[in-house]
């Protein structure tokens, strides 16, 4: 009855508990459990960052984000801090934003870089319409960091947009 209600999982997902509360035999209880196992649901189709992991790929970007960023409803911008292997030491949240931008400071992106030491970075994140088409602030911005990155020693190797079930690389677009 839900699904059909909400159309399809991601339409539950993105329902609001008064939404579900309206359903006949849907109480706040119930419609926390829901949510709860929406939740617990795409945490399983995280692929955990582990300190020292080797970074190969966008695609491996994309494994590891694509369950913590697709379907949320605001842009959310991480940096994925690289030692000069290109080895995982860490990762940061550096914006979180509306649903069609996020503001991105060069300061708050090097900052996490900076403490950690790390001699790279790749930032990653998500756009909540679904699709993984830069925009021009996308392609802006990444020029920005990668060169005040530059002056700092510190290289921006990608630039990965995760949409639902897909994702765009700016390295792989040639903006980098």
């Amino acid at each position: 009855m839900l699904i059909s209600r909400f159309g399809s999982l991601r339409g539950l997902d993105h329902a609001s508990l008064e939404a579900l509360c309206a359903c006949h035999g849907i109480g706040p209880a119930k419609a926390a459990q829901i949510k709860a196992a929406l939740e617990l649901a795409r945490r399983v189709n995280v692929e955990p960052l582990r300190r020292g992991q080797l970074l190969r790929s966008s695609g491996d970007v994309y494994r590891h984000y694509q369950g913590r960023l697709s379907g949320l409803h605001r842009e959310t911008v991480y940096v994925v801090l690289l030692d000069a292997r290109n080895r995982i030491l860490g990762e940061a949240k550096v914006s979180e934003g509306s649903l069609s931008a996020a503001v991105v400071h060069p300061r708050d992106v090097f900052r996490p870089v900076i403490e950690k030491s790390a001699a790279a970075l790749i930032l990653v994140h998500n756009h909540p319409s679904g699709g993984p088409t830069p925009s021009a602030e996308d392609v802006t911005i990444t020029e920005r960091l990668r060169a005040a990155g530059e002056v700092m020693g510190i290289k921006v190797l990608d630039h990965v947009i995760i949409g639902d079930g897909c994702y765009t690389s700016l390295l792989e677009r040639g903006h980098l």
